[in-house]
């Protein structure tokens, strides 16, 4: 029985640690587009994304139009020696539209009449 208990545990950590991830990369996607969107340079974008987001993330800052998108994607490690073989991927995007567009079509409508 105590085996049982000692894997369960273990699986248990193993997706506590994934899930805390997860909540990771979405709070580094949305702190790096809320950075992109204030026009902020590229740069400073995505350091506000590596400091929240988990170690070895991988993070992408790209213009779509007036939306900045922000992608973060990390690793999450299994437990124990099998940290390679259990690890998961897990990411987040985060959209925002960039301050330099916002009200653009207001003042473009004011000038006309």
């Amino acid at each position: 029985m105590v085996p049982v208990l000692l894997l369960f545990t273990a699986m248990l950590l193993w997706g506590l640690t994934a899930a805390a991830a997860q909540i990771r990369c979405v709070d580094a996607a949305r702190a790096g587009a809320r950075a992109a969107a204030r026009s902020e340079p590229p740069a400073e974008a995505t350091g506000a994304a590596v400091a929240a987001a988990p170690p070895g993330a991988e993070v992408s800052v790209r213009r779509d139009g007036d939306l900045m998108r922000v992608r973060v994607t990390a690793r999450s490690l299994g437990p124990g020696r099998l940290a390679g073989l259990l690890s998961l991927t897990v990411g987040a995007e985060a959209v925002a539209e960039a301050e330099d567009t916002v009200g653009a079509e207001d003042t473009a409508g004011a000038e006309g009449t």
